[in-house]
């Protein structure tokens, strides 16, 4: 163990590690190999790990059968272009903001616009895992995870209604919202949202005076002619 008055003014102590995050990424290795790309550890907070696309069921797997993480709480999916259409607080009536078109897909990183990504959870020795992969900009297509977790059948039916992305083994994905003859995918960021652009939503709205409120009872109080 080094004193504190014998490191030096400019060195940085490094943060206690996290061995069973830590362990559950080197476990994912071993069995994945290069197919896991990136993670992210947070000592005593979270992991997240980002798989090639084709080993998306693999990784379901061994999350399940290595990890041990039984338990799953949802699968869903992220369009990271940023809208085309500004933002809800944007008024219309003023110049375009000038904006950043750049593509970030955030922790562990990503090669296309759209990702998908699930979160399941060890319940016996309470840990949680964060996944995700690309999905391929000209073919959005992952395989299906119901057969690795039963419970994903709804969360990719939802998927692939509001940002168009199949999954391959899924033999029943049916809207659950919108009409089947519905056109567009609504949570794809180019998707236009009519009334947000012809009246900015939920940023700037229009404000008409209450009942009882004080524009009234100036008109009430004011002198006649």
């Amino acid at each position: 163990m080094v004193a504190l008055s014998d490191v030096g003014a400019t060195e940085t102590l490094a943060l206690p590690g996290d061995g069973l995050r830590e362990g559950i990424v080197q476990r994912l290795r071993d069995v994945l190999g290069d197919d896991l790309v990136d993670s992210l550890v947070k000592p005593g907070d979270d992991v997240w790990v980002r798989v090639r696309t084709s080993a998306w069921r693999a990784a379901g797997l061994a999350l399940r059968d290595v990890i041990g993480c039984e338990y799953f709480c949802f699968l869903s999916a992220i369009d990271w272009l940023p809208s085309p259409f500004g933002r809800g607080e944007d008024d219309p009536t003023q110049p375009a903001p000038s904006r950043d078109d750049t593509i970030r897909q955030g922790y562990t990183g990503g090669e296309t616009r759209m990702q998908v990504f699930a979160r399941v959870t060890n319940i016996n020795e309470h840990f949680g895992v964060t996944i995700k992969a690309d999905v391929p900009d000209d073919d959005p297509t992952v395989d299906s995870w119901i057969a690795v977790y039963a419970g994903a059948n709804w969360h990719e039916r939802e998927a692939h209604e509001m940002f168009g992305i199949g999954f391959a083994g899924h033999n029943d994905l049916r809207n659950m919202y919108l009409p089947m003859e519905f056109e567009g995918h609504p949570l794809r960021k180019d998707f236009p949202l009519l009334a947000r652009i012809v009246k900015p939503w939920p940023g700037i709205v229009d404000v008409e005076p209450l009942p009882g409120g004080d524009d009234e009872e100036e008109e009430e109080t004011a002198p006649t002619t």
